[in-house]
């Protein structure tokens, strides 16, 4: 399934069904659950459920109200193993009633519209890791480095700041003294079950759903701070933009390959800046898959649900890579536009400092 967390704000549509949906949310607590038809229509969970338990009889009851609410509490939600399931089969019965006519059915639709969709969930913790072959290389000569042995040994990751999460449409801006703001196209993987010194064998069953990415840097920021041994830190931890679909590994069976080192995804993803394509590459060249980099991550220390392990970014996707020449450092006023097919379209404007992050 594809799941987007969207405003309530922004649906102007009302049935008898919201009386109840909209009490279980606080006032506080504009965002709610909705699943993506393959239109681009939305469906609110939490109406949808409440519809399936009218219908059945059950009236207003049932152990999953509070858990349909919102997508962050669906992913964390790790004690019912089978949750994904149980939405998807929600999902079915309300397609089979769509088909026979059921106009009940029909008042869970949301308007539907990109600005309507935030932050699919906000990470526990954000392990960004370096495994496209194709963009480590040509990032490390166009600064004079060579390759070291060790990047074939084992995959490498840093921490980076998971309250820095930006969602779809959400302005970033380079942060202070900056002049080197960069994108970053990346797709991560989220975590969906507790599990330490995971095997690459187990792997794929920890894994909740995919998301797409976009790790912004500051280029000379990171630059400097690095050659002290350590980070990237300031150069990193100001914004990542994160969005607009959470889809569920269901839902990409058919562009999958499995492996002995763990399932592949032929995903082509892009990169536009200001409406112009400078980046093209495909999530299956990772050298290292995200099963690797689980087992990596997980190697004596526990893994929880909601976690994010970034993909790296992919090669040609990010300015440092393709070099100036062929596009120059982002300023206010750039739209840098991330696309991988199932996964969405991830858009965002550089705005100044004075106003990034209002409205």
């Amino acid at each position: 399934m594809r799941l987007v967390s969207y405003s309530r704000q922004s649906d102007k549509t009302s049935s008898v069904l919201d009386t109840y949906a909209n009490a279980m949310i606080s006032a506080n607590d504009d965002l709610r659950m909705a699943w993506v038809e393959p239109d681009g229509s939305l469906v609110d969970a939490l109406k949808a459920y409440q519809w399936d338990c009218q219908k059945r009889g059950t009236g207003e009851a049932g152990e999953w109200l509070g858990r349909l609410q919102r997508l962050e509490v669906l992913v964390q939600d790790w004690r019912s193993k089978d949750r994904f399931q149980i939405l998807s089969e929600l999902r079915q019965d309300w397609l089979d009633a769509i088909a026979s006519g059921d106009e009940m059915a029909q008042s869970c639709r949301v308007a539907s519209h990109s600005s309507n969709l935030g932050l699919p969930f906000s990470p526990s913790s954000f392990r960004d890791f370096y495994a496209f072959e194709q963009h480590v290389k040509t990032a490390r000569a166009r600064r004079g480095l060579d390759m070291v042995p060790e990047w074939y040994e084992f995959p490498v990751f840093y921490f980076s700041n998971p309250r820095s999460f930006r969602g779809p449409g959400a302005p970033v801006y380079a942060p202070a003294g900056s002049t080197e703001l960069d994108f970053e196209l990346e797709v991560a993987c989220v975590i969906g079950h507790p599990g330490e010194s995971i095997s690459v064998k187990a792997a794929n069953q920890y894994i909740a759903g995919l998301v797409l990415l976009n790790d912004w840097s500051a280029r000379d920021l990171q630059r400097a701070e690095m050659k002290v041994g350590l980070g990237p830190a300031k150069g990193k931890d100001f914004a990542t933009s994160f969005g607009p679909y959470f889809v569920t590994l269901d839902e990409l069976q058919d562009v999958a390959s499995e492996s002995a080192k763990g399932v592949r995804y032929d995903l082509q993803l892009e990169a536009a800046v200001n409406n112009r394509t400078i980046s093209k590459g495909n999530l299956k060249d990772l050298h290292y898959t995200f099963e690797e980099m689980i087992e990596r991550a997980s190697r004596d220390v526990l893994l929880m649900p909601g976690e994010v392990l970034g993909s790296g970014t992919v090669g040609t996707g990010c300015i440092l890579e393709l070099g100036t020449e062929v596009q120059s450092w982002l300023v206010p006023g750039d739209t840098v536009r991330l696309e991988a097919g199932p996964l969405g379209v991830l858009e965002t404007r550089v705005a100044p400092a004075r106003d990034a992050y209002q409205g």
